[in-house]
């Protein structure tokens, strides 16, 4: 078994994912997630849970007033430029009958989603076998010494390429709850970590 796997079965028994039993809508995914660029976990659940208590649906949010969309969703900030990006989205969503496209091509062509997003529309609403990249999953693999590059593109090429395609589908959320709970980082916990053997990070708090 290479180092990925070892790493992706012990963060597999630590770390219980229960996203698998939940549907998600994708177009909320879709919408989140576009939220969630370069603001904290905390300010996107914040303006996701005000903007979907007002406009449940794309048809919704395709009439909807631009100030409107800016005022609900300002704590995710840049939120001028967010705001006509989901309403671009979602009128070209209503536009396809509220289909969200289920394929990286499809969902690159949308206005303002990137790679990250589209692999996160991938995963967590369609259940397509992918890996968003996002803060934590660039910079754990690196950390550890499991892949060594310069960017997220990177990164994903890299881990497609040591990961079996069936575990995929797992990675970010794996990677993501190891950030949060142990592989912070500052001041990680490296004394609790169950991986900390197969860790290559030089600077490690085992105390």
């Amino acid at each position: 078994m290479n180092k990925a796997l070892k790493i992706v079965s012990i963060l597999e028994k630590e770390i219980e994912i229960d996203w698998f039993l939940k549907h998600q809508d994708p177009f909320k995914v879709l919408i989140k997630t576009l939220l969630s660029q370069r603001t904290r976990d905390e300010n996107t659940d914040l303006a996701s849970r005000r903007l979907f208590s007002k406009f449940r649906n794309a048809k919704q949010l395709a009439k909807a007033n631009l100030k409107g969309i800016e005022t609900l969703i300002k704590p995710s900030g840049f939120y001028r430029v967010k705001a006509k990006r989901i309403r671009e989205i979602s009128r070209i969503v209503a536009r396809n009958n509220g289909r969200v496209p289920r394929d990286m091509d499809g969902l690159l062509k949308l206005p303002g989603v990137g790679r990250k997003t589209a692999n996160c529309v991938l995963v967590y609403a369609h259940r397509e076998p992918s890996i968003p990249v996002d803060t934590h999953c660039h910079r754990i693999p690196n950390r550890i010494g499991l892949v060594k590059t310069k960017n997220p593109e990177q990164t994903e090429i890299e881990l497609m390429r040591i990961v079996p395609k069936k575990d995929w589908i797992k990675i970010n959320e794996l990677f993501v709850k190891f950030g949060q709970r142990i592989c912070k980082p500052v001041k990680p916990l490296c004394y609790n970590c169950p991986i900390e053997r197969l860790c290559e990070y030089e600077d490690k708090n085992l105390k």
